[in-house]
C-alpha cells in the first residue's frame, strides 16, 4: 500500500513518526502552514517557519524515504491579528519556490470580516501563481462555514476544480461535492472523522476527488490514520485499486496541478547527512 498524506504537520512530530510512517507505506506528505499554538507577534516569525518548511523538514523527511512538500499561507486563525496580516506582502516571493504545491491553509476559523478579506486575497494569490488552494473549513458551524467559503471561491479567479475543501464531514460532503472542488477528510481521534465514518462516506459518495489525511499535529493525533483508513477500506470490501486512488492517485492529481511534485525524496541516508551543517543525529553513533 502506497500512501500520500496530503495534510500533516510534521514540524510537531518526531523522527520516530517518520520512521513509523515509512514502515506503514507513507512515501509522500504535504505539510500545510498553520498556527503554532500561541499567537505570533510579527510577520518575521512566519518567515522563519516558512523557511523551515522549505528546508529542514524536507531534509528530515528524506532521511526516512518520504518526499515532503508544503503549502504556505496566512492561516485563518491569525488572519484576525493585525500584527500578522502584513505577511501577505511577503508570500509572493515564497509561492514561487519549487516545494510549494498550493496556497494553504486558508479559509475560516471564526467567520469574521477579516477572514473574508484574507481568504479572498489568498485565493487571488493562488490564481496569480497558478497554484491550487487548500481550504480549511471551520471546526464550528461547519455547514454555514462551507457555504460562506464556496461563496468566496465562486467570486474568485480560481476555478473550483483547483480548490481542496478540507476537514469535511457528513454535514458538508454533499454541498462540497456539488461545488466541483476536491474533497478532503481529516481522520483524527475524537474531534474529526474516524475510519468507519470515512468508509461509510466513501460507500455513499464514491472515491472520485476524495483525499484522506491524518492532520496530525501536536494534539492527540495519529500520523498512521491514513494507513488505518486503507486497512478499513479493504476490510469493508473496497479493492486495492480503490485504496490506491484515495491514498495515492487523488493527492498526486490535486497537488500535481502545481506542476511541482517531486515524489522521489531528495537527500541521502541519515548517517553523515546534514542540512546547513546540522544533522538529525544527536551524540553520534
Amino acid at each position: 500500500m502506497r500512501i500520500f498524506d496530503p495534510h500533516i504537520h510534521m514540524t510537531s512530530r518526531t523522527t520516530d513518526d517518520y520512521e513509523a510512517m515509512h514502515a506503514a507505506g507513507v512515501r509522500a506528505v504535504v505539510e500545510p502552514s498553520f498556527w503554532l499554538g500561541q499567537p505570533r507577534t510579527s510577520p518575521a516569525s512566519f518567515l522563519d517557519y516558512f523557511d523551515a518548511l522549505l528546508g529542514w523538514e524536507p531534509f528530515r523527511a528524506a532521511q526516512y524515504g518520504i518526499a515532503h512538500h508544503c503549502t504556505l499561507a496566512l492561516n485563518p486563525k491569525e488572519a484576525n491579528d493585525p500584527r500578522c496580516v502584513p505577511v501577505l506582502d511577503e508570500l509572493p516571493r515564497y509561492l514561487v519556490k519549487d516545494q510549494v504545491v498550493a496556497v494553504g491553509e486558508i479559509g475560516y476559523d471564526s467567520m469574521t470580516p477579516a477572514e473574508d478579506t484574507v481568504l479572498a486575497a489568498q485565493l487571488q494569490l493562488a490564481a496569480d501563481h497558478a497554484l491550487p488552494a487548500l481550504v480549511h473549513t471551520p471546526h464550528r458551524d461547519k455547514l454555514a462555514g462551507l457555504r460562506r467559503t464556496l461563496d468566496v471561491v465562486r467570486e474568485s479567479a480560481l476555478p473550483p476544480e483547483h480548490v481542496l475543501l478540507d476537514h469535511l464531514n457528513e454535514t458538508t460532503v454533499k454541498e462540497a461535492k456539488d461545488s466541483g472542488g476536491w474533497l478532503g477528510f481529516s481522520v483524527y481521534p475524537d474531534t474529526k472523522m474516524d475510519e468507519e465514518r470515512m468508509v461509510a462516506i466513501l460507500r455513499q459518495y464514491g472515491s472520485e476527488k476524495v483525499l484522506v489525511n491524518s492532520a496530525a499535529d501536536w494534539g492527540r493525533s495519529d500520523p498512521l490514520k491514513t494507513r488505518r483508513v486503507g486497512d478499513a477500506m479493504l476490510a469493508n470490501g473496497f479493492t486495492e485499486d480503490d485504496v490506491d486512488l484515495v491514498l495515492w492517485r487523488n493527492p498526486v492529481a490535486f497537488y500535481g496541478i502545481s506542476g511541482r511534485l517531486a515524489l522521489d525524496p531528495e537527500g541521502t541516508s541519515a548517517t553523515g547527512a546534514t542540512h546547513e551543517g546540522n544533522s538529525i543525529l544527536r551524540g553520534g553513533e
